[in-house]
């Protein structure tokens, strides 16, 4: 893995290299092994923190794992375009835009000792905005040269913060054009329906069940590109223990595996139907 500037790595995807890089600031990372239709994203993987920032949180260690989205980019790995974040979206956070990405309060609970000053804020922004650089010139490559690519968007969330039934995947399709992209959205929810888990981990999809889909990410890219899916993919922590801050490796390694099928194969039924 290479560290390059930002201006570099969007210098190799412009010229459709193969690479696999993190940014100067370690902000994120990004892997291209081949040039498809279809790439995967970790963007609250992240857990590394600014250590001139530490003092100041209020929240613990463990209470910004909880609200993150860890072993995410785990479960993509294998596939041949993944971007994930490296940092916890306390720092900044990708899924909101610019002028809500830098918390005051985080969950209910004020984040800050002391209110950030505006360069510790811009600092952070500046990671925010450079990771967005990037998203743009990536998609619009894969657009370019396919006339039409998917972007699985993995994110996982807290069930038993539920006091309700929840679905092991939830699909997020508020902000798609549904009627354009309905049935394929249906066909991704099957697919991961299909999934079994080890003894007495529940198998089950819905869409809009639990979150909506209402993410920058997603906003982001399907603003900008017409020609562009984001599915918004959730993972209820099932692979993990999310009060003892505990990872169950097996079912990490059985989500990976699993979609390591399901996703080209979805990937290549959505080009097929979309494709110029």
């Amino acid at each position: 893995m290479e560290r390059l500037s930002v201006d570099h790595i969007i210098e190799k995807i412009k010229n459709q290299e193969v690479f696999e890089a993190v940014s100067f600031d370690y902000a994120f990372t990004i892997k291209i092994e081949s040039y498809v239709s279809y790439a995967c994203a970790a963007i609250h993987d992240g857990h590394q923190f600014r250590k001139e920032l530490w003092e100041n949180c209020m929240h613990t260690e463990y209470e910004r794992w909880y609200e993150e989205d860890p072993e995410t980019k785990n479960m993509v790995q294998s596939h041949p375009i993944v971007m994930a974040g490296c940092d916890t979206r306390f720092e900044y956070d990708l899924n909101r835009a610019p002028a809500d990405a830098v918390f005051e309060t985080a969950w209910g609970k004020q984040l800050w000792h002391e209110p950030l000053s505006a360069e510790m804020k811009t600092k952070s922004l500046h990671k925010h905005e450079n990771f967005y650089k990037v998203v743009r010139a990536l998609i619009s490559t894969l657009e370019s040269k396919f006339g039409f690519c998917t972007v699985y968007d993995m994110h996982s969330y807290n069930w038993k913060r539920w006091d309700r039934e929840v679905p092991t995947w939830n699909l997020g399709t508020r902000n798609l054009d549904n009627e354009r992209f309905g049935d394929v959205i249906e066909a991704w929810r099957e697919s991961l329906g299909e999934i079994i888990f080890p003894k007495g981990i529940k198998s089950s999809s819905k869409i809009n069940d639990t979150f909506q889909g209402n993410g920058y990410f997603l906003k982001f890219i399907t603003k900008e590109f017409k020609n562009t899916l984001v599915l918004a993919t959730e993972i209820a922590k099932v692979y993990c223990d999310e009060y003892e801050q505990i990872i169950y490796p097996e079912v990490v390694s059985l989500v990976q595996e699993e979609l390591k099928e399901r996703i080209p194969n979805h990937a290549q039924e959505v080009y097929t139907r979309f494709k110029k």
